[in-house]
């Protein structure tokens, strides 16, 4: 029977070229749309690390003066000072937890006639690499031991050990960054988690490419490597002593494998900024501990005008999904006396109803294939433009199932109203006008 009614649709369809095109072209254009925003919606609001962010917490604290604080409304900075980050670090309350500061390394090759130049670079601690789940292709991070004692270790990319030394294993080979011989031992497999959580509030990017070179805290500050965000409450005298200024320039993320260890680090962290406040360092014991995706809604890393299209979008689909009800609606009117003689001759309501439901289904493939070709040429558009995210905007495999889906689905709900009046023509009426 399907094979009866999908031959019926077909001819319909090709007596009527013109307005089977303005019905496939409705459905391509509000498809292409939706996808097209969609797909770059979920790359700017994906996971970065699925299956680990909901264990990692961004603990803050508030280093804001007295004046104007109400308890319970303040929103605590978004980075810390270097004494904070350190206490915090060092009381290890969590399974893992580490300091960082985003920074600008000037890479010097040792190769002849090759210039020094900028790359994008981490000071952090230790644990960087086991909390994120960082992989290795060789080697592997430093330890807590070599932060103390600022052990002039690194840890860099792939991109940057295949500029340096052609893709070979480098562990143990010395790389120079800031006019200071770095030991390299670890090389990372590729790692740009999309967002870029780590860099948010340090004044990093939200997109792009990972990061290049990977160093201990306390050596890179060794090395005079400045932090790439740097907020004061007082004038800074001396760029080299931010550890000792009133200065907030480090974030701290924690591992906690469960509702119980938030709620103790939780209660630390407010316990310690009480403390602090008892002994003059701080002036606010108000606090924050959200999980990574928490803290990406909360500094916005999606911007608000992607989030207004995708919206946009959906409601332009919804206006094609109209257009395309009338124009069925229409075609249906128009072939009543061919009803009204399918029925006299036996055909069912429910014949009827199916037939007009996989010819509006033949339609919504259609529109489906040719708003794939659309939604591909809107997001080469979005890879052309000016954003960071700009070359992350691509169809995988799960945007391109769901663009048929949304066809089926739009051309259905297109085709229930038409069907639904075709299947309540009455025979004798179309038999008598005829």
């Amino acid at each position: 029977m399907f094979g009866y009614y999908l031959d019926l649709a077909l001819r319909s369809l090709k007596r009527n070229k013109a307005l089977t095109a303005l019905m496939v072209l409705a459905l391509a254009l509000g498809i292409g749309a939706t996808i097209t925003t969609l797909t770059t919606l979920r790359v700017l609001a994906g996971d970065p690390l699925p299956g680990r962010s909901a264990r990692l917490f961004y603990p803050q604290l508030d280093h804001g003066p007295r004046e104007g604080y109400v308890p319970g409304q303040s929103e605590p900075d978004m980075t810390m000072a270097y004494p904070d980050a350190m206490n915090l670090v060092h009381a290890r309350r969590a399974t893992r937890q580490a300091a960082m500061a985003l920074a600008q390394a000037k890479i010097v090759p040792q190769r002849a006639n090759e210039h020094p130049y900028f790359t994008n670079g981490v000071m952090t601690t230790a644990d960087f690499f086991a909390l994120f789940g960082v992989p290795f292709k060789y080697g592997g991070g430093w330890t807590a031991d070599d932060d103390e004692r600022r052990a002039p270790l690194a840890v860099i990319a792939e991109d940057l050990n295949d500029k340096l030394f052609d893709g070979a294993d480098s562990v143990g080979r010395t790389v120079r960054i800031n006019d200071r011989d770095f030991r390299v031992v670890g090389v990372l497999k590729h790692w740009a988690p999309q967002p870029r959580f780590y860099t948010q509030g340090l004044g990093g990017r939200s997109y792009g490419d990972g990061d290049a070179v990977f160093l201990p805290l306390q050596s890179a500050r060794a090395a005079r490597m400045g932090p790439q965000d740097l907020e004061c409450y007082s004038n800074l005298t001396d760029i080299n002593h931010i550890e000792t200024e009133p200065c907030e320039w480090l974030g701290v993320w924690v591992e906690l494998d469960d509702a119980a260890a938030v709620a103790s680090y939780k209660a630390f962290l407010d316990g310690y900024a009480r403390q602090q406040v008892a002994l003059g360092r701080l002036q606010r014991p108000s606090t924050a501990l959200r999980d990574m995706m928490a803290w990406l809604r909360h500094v916005q890393v999606v911007p608000d005008d992607v989030r207004m299209q995708t919206y946009l979008a959906f409601g332009f689909l919804l206006i094609c999904v109209v257009n395309t009800v009338g124009l069925l609606l229409a075609k249906c009117l128009r072939r009543s006396r061919e009803i009204g003689v399918r029925r006299a001759l036996g055909a069912t309501r429910r014949a009827i109803f199916g037939q007009f439901m996989v010819e509006a289904a033949i339609v919504g493939l259609a529109g489906g294939v040719l708003g794939l070709l659309l939604a591909e040429l809107g997001l080469w558009g979005v890879r052309h433009q000016p954003a960071e995210y700009a070359s992350l905007a691509r169809l995988d495999l799960g945007m391109f199932a769901l663009t048929f889906a949304v066809a089926f689905v739009s051309s259905l709900l297109a085709g229930l109203l038409p069907a639904w009046r075709a299947s309540l023509v009455a025979p004798a009426p179309q038999l008598k006008a005829a």
